[in-house]
């Protein structure tokens, strides 16, 4: 589903504008301008330096999209059952997010500001209620509670407690300490729990559909802020026996001990981080705030004191790190910055906290549908609730309403007293078991009930934004849908057009120029100019003689772009080459690359090897028939002096 939402925001946009302007029209469609540069604006932030020629290459794509999500409607797309499911399960997910009260942001952003100013050291106990066996055990789950609570009451130490009771994994390891965190790092029932628990304190028991949750506020501190670091990873794969994890400690040692020299952290994370998202620049992670990433990673990574200060290798779950510390970001401790208050909004939309009072769901209700009691006598009602609900005589008054009597209506819903009684029935005893509450306040509860399911089963006509999102969403799925058929699935199961477009245009599908090459990096010039005689005198035994420099050496072998060899320049690269060695002038460490196999020329792949790319040129000529029998069907007719105004 995330691959449709992503088309759909790519794509699709359904305007929540009245259409004043129509930029285009297809078929016996248009399109308003206001809409296409919400989604223009949308998928293309930022200030591009031809807006004329942005504005018409989006257009193009988006004119594109709106004739396929036509044809999928035309051919009822929108009622495939898998479709409708997806539709319904999304409306299910998102509209909470639209079920609260607008006020209430400016007190959850208040609330936020000031938690992101400390961040607390917590430790947790878990007591899970499935057991060992992987069956719901409630009842072990309470008794374990009780003996952690007992245990904690007495005083006993809670680490000790979370190492021996807590059902979390980790606790044997960490014995329940979560490092630190700080707002938006846990949900929302959990950072409250900790927030609202003084230093030194353990929590309330909180309640989750996992089990019950206890934490401990252990320590505060004003809030860290963030790091912008690099790192090399080296990973352990699973399955891998002790030796293998002995070799790659080993090279761990052996990148820490020229980065000691002075070697580059981003040209070596380049070469051996297997974190490949931040190995493709230069090691370079996404800003890092607390109670982000493994609590070994962090304490090592905070424990970097200023900026350039690099960490020895240590080792977590996932391999060895060596983490570099290149700035910190203070915690912004300006309440009316604008653009931090943004982010806390965002954050606060997509987080369990942004559900609370309903008040104004009903001011809405009564305000647009409008809420209309059609009950005359309160007493009748209530005379006929005591006999149906509590086996009472009927008496005279009751008698003059029936179970099917309509007693108020919102818009042109009728809500009678059957679904009264059946409410009733279900809610009118008293949570904290006290008794039975009045007939008005079930009735209060009710009416209020009834006016929040309206509104959320309603909720296109109160909410233009959820009615876009929505639409938005069905028109990414029917235009998935079209193109998986007509597009996607074709070009992947025809394989014999696909060989023959191999065969037509093998030419078009060929590898760039690279090397198969050894690159030797020298942690010293004399150490440098050693290696590069011996290596030079007998290049076959090149890892033999690497190997001899112990530390002071580091070699390694794989498949090369001429670009990445040290040494060669503008030189070709020739099988057998000995490139030229390279000393770093700031550190004078130094390298050079021994080529074995040079491909000079670009190599023909086989088939295999650009099956991806025949695909995709297959699906682009499949997509553009696609358009071209649709822009027949659909004629295309554009203003252009709007398109004018907008392009400016």
């Amino acid at each position: 589903m995330k691959l449709k939402i992503f088309l759909a925001a790519l794509f699709l946009s359904v305007s929540c504008y009245s259409f004043s302007q129509t930029l285009f029209t297809y078929g016996n469609k248009a399109v308003d301008a206001k809409e296409f540069l919400r989604a223009y604006n949308k998928n293309n932030p930022g200030k591009p330096a031809n807006k004329a020629a942005a504005v018409n290459s989006y257009l193009e794509q988006y004119i594109r999209s709106k004739l396929k999500t036509a044809e999928a409607y035309e051919r009822r797309y929108d009622t495939i059952p898998n479709i409708k499911m997806e539709i319904a399960n999304l409306r299910g997910q998102i509209a909470d997010n639209y079920m609260t009260d607008p006020e209430l942001m400016k007190r959850m952003q208040k609330e936020a500001f000031d938690r992101s100013q400390k961040d607390i050291h917590f430790a947790h106990i878990f007591i899970s209620f499935t057991n060992p066996s992987m069956l719901t055990d409630t009842i072990t789950a309470n008794r374990k509670k009780e003996e952690v609570m007992r245990r904690l009451k007495k005083g006993d130490d809670f680490i000790a407690v979370a190492e021996q009771l807590s059902d979390d994994p980790s606790a044997k390891i960490n014995k329940g300490d979560g490092g630190y965190i700080t707002v938006f790092t846990l949900p929302y029932e959990f950072e409250n729990a900790i927030y609202n628990t003084a230093v030194g304190k353990y929590s309330a028991t909180i309640i989750s559909k996992a089990g019950y949750h206890i934490f401990k506020n252990i320590s505060e501190r004003k809030a860290a802020g963030k790091i912008k670091a690099q790192q090399i990873l080296f990973a352990i794969p699973p399955g891998s026996d002790e030796a293998a994890k002995k070799r790659i400690a080993d090279k761990a040692d052996s990148v820490y001990n020229l980065l000691v020299k002075g070697d580059g952290f981003g040209r070596l994370a380049s070469l051996y981080s297997n974190d490949y998202i931040s190995a493709s620049n230069n090691g370079t992670m996404a800003d890092i705030g607390v109670g982000q990433y493994d609590v070994a990673f962090e304490n090592q990574l905070w424990a970097l004191k200023k900026d350039g200060d690099i960490s020895k290798p240590f080792q977590t779950e996932h391999g060895w790190h060596i983490v570099k510390r290149m700035s910190l970001k203070p915690v912004i401790a300006n309440a009316t910055d604008k653009d931090y208050q943004q982010e806390i909004e965002q954050k606060i939309m997509a987080d369990g906290r942004w559900k609370a009072s309903k008040d104004f769901i009903y001011n809405a209700v009564n305000k647009k549908p409008g809420y209309k009691k059609l009950l005359a006598n309160d007493n009748a009602l209530w005379a006929l609730s005591d006999s149906l609900l509590d086996k009472k005589a009927m008496t005279a008054i009751g008698k003059t309403i029936s179970i099917n009597t309509p007693l108020f209506s919102i818009g042109n819903s009728s809500y009678s007293t059957l679904a009264w009684i059946n409410y009733a029935q279900s809610y009118r005893f008293r949570s904290d078991g006290s008794g039975v509450k009045p007939y008005p306040q079930i009735w209060d509860e009710w009416k209020k009930n009834a006016m929040y399911n309206y509104y959320r089963d309603n909720l296109e006509d109160f909410n233009e934004e959820f009615k876009s999102q929505m639409n938005e969403f069905k028109d990414g799925n029917l235009f998935f849908e079209i193109m998986q058929q007509e597009v996607w699935n074709k070009a992947q199961m025809d394989s014999i057009i696909l060989k023959k477009m191999y065969t037509a245009n093998t030419k078009k599908y060929l590898w760039d120029k690279s090397a198969d090459a050894v690159i030797f990096f020298c942690s010293d010039t004399t150490t440098l100019k050693d290696l590069y005689k011996q290596v030079k005198a007998n290049p076959t035994n090149w890892k033999q003689i690497a190997e001899s420099f112990s530390d002071k050496v580091l070699a390694d072998s794989s498949r090369y772009d001429w670009s990445q060899l040290p040494g060669l320049g503008k030189t070709a690269a020739k099988n057998g080459l000995i490139t030229d060695y390279v000393i770093n002038t700031n550190d004078f460490t130094g390298s050079f690359s021994y080529i074995v196999k040079s491909n000079e020329q670009p190599l023909q792949k086989t088939y295999n090897e650009a099956l991806g790319l025949i695909i995709n040129d297959y699906q682009a000529i499949l997509e553009k028939q696609l358009d071209d029998t649709l822009m027949k069907k659909f004629p295309v007719v554009i203003d252009k002096k709007v398109l004018a105004g907008i392009s400016k």
